[in-house]
């Protein structure tokens, strides 16, 4: 039976991505910064593994993962996804952004990353597996007053194809760049909501709606087969379409 590591994986796009690995039949462990939300994944499915972990801490980071060697007894890690980070792109205008919430955005995404791929490396390697780091499409594109955000999703695109040529052949290494993906049905209970969305938002992307943790599930398990043994050092945009439609203002 294959495993995987899910950061950020108690609620949103790891939620998803931890859901689809399991219907699929995989052994999954998550790390979650969020206790409650940590504490509903055991509850809604006792066979995972869900520890609170903060991915920026470098000691929590090595206490998660003598719980995931403790967990996977002799066997490897075939998969790990760093999807961690701080989800809310705005940072206001730069002149009034703090050095403190610049470092603390860029340790949820970069140093989180750097730290648990650090840390993954000989057990990925032990069963050669594969990486996935989540990216956005804000490494490409950007709204106003976003540039902290922007700065660590940029850095994980980097870091993906740097790291592919690093650790392979054991390893492959790929990036996910999610457009809008709604995720307000994947947060923990009390913030759960049925999102609505308007016909004018739909149509934005050609597909015609809003992107689904799902859509970011289905890549990842497909990036982790043995039918993606070919691909590594690549970025994956999915955002239905928006980046390739231009709009001109009235």
């Amino acid at each position: 039976m294959k495993s995987a590591l899910i950061t950020g994986g108690a609620q949103g796009i790891g939620k998803g991505i931890v859901q689809r690995l399991r219907a699929d039949g995989w052994r999954v462990a998550l790390f979650d910064l969020d206790k409650e939300a940590v504490a509903e994944a055991k509850a809604d499915d006792p066979g995972l593994l869900a520890a609170v972990v903060d991915v920026s801490d470098e000691c929590a980071v090595r206490r998660g993962f003598e719980q995931l060697k403790d967990w996977l007894g002799d066997g490897g890690l075939d998969l790990l996804v760093s999807n961690a980070g701080i989800a809310d792109p705005q940072n206001g205008p730069i002149e009034n952004l703090s050095l403190h919430d610049w470092r603390r955005m860029l340790d949820s995404h970069v140093t989180g990353a750097f730290l648990v791929v650090r840390q993954g490396v000989p057990l990925l390697r032990k069963a050669t597996g594969s990486i996935v780091l989540m990216s956005s499409i804000r490494a490409l594109q950007s709204e106003p007053e976003t540039e902290a955000y922007a700065a660590s999703k940029g850095a994980l695109l980097a870091m993906s194809h740097a790291l592919a040529v690093s650790l392979g052949p054991d390893i492959r290494v790929n990036c996910i760049l999610p457009g809008w993906i709604e995720t307000a049905a994947y947060q923990k209970k009390e913030n759960r909501s049925t999102p609505k969305h308007t016909e004018a938002e739909k149509a934005q992307h050609p597909v015609g709606r809003i992107g689904d943790p799902e859509d970011i599930a289905g890549l990842v398990a497909f990036l982790a087969s043995d039918d993606a043994g070919f691909i590594t050092g690549q970025r994956f945009v999915i955002d239905g379409g928006m980046a390739a439609r231009l709009i001109y203002t009235d």
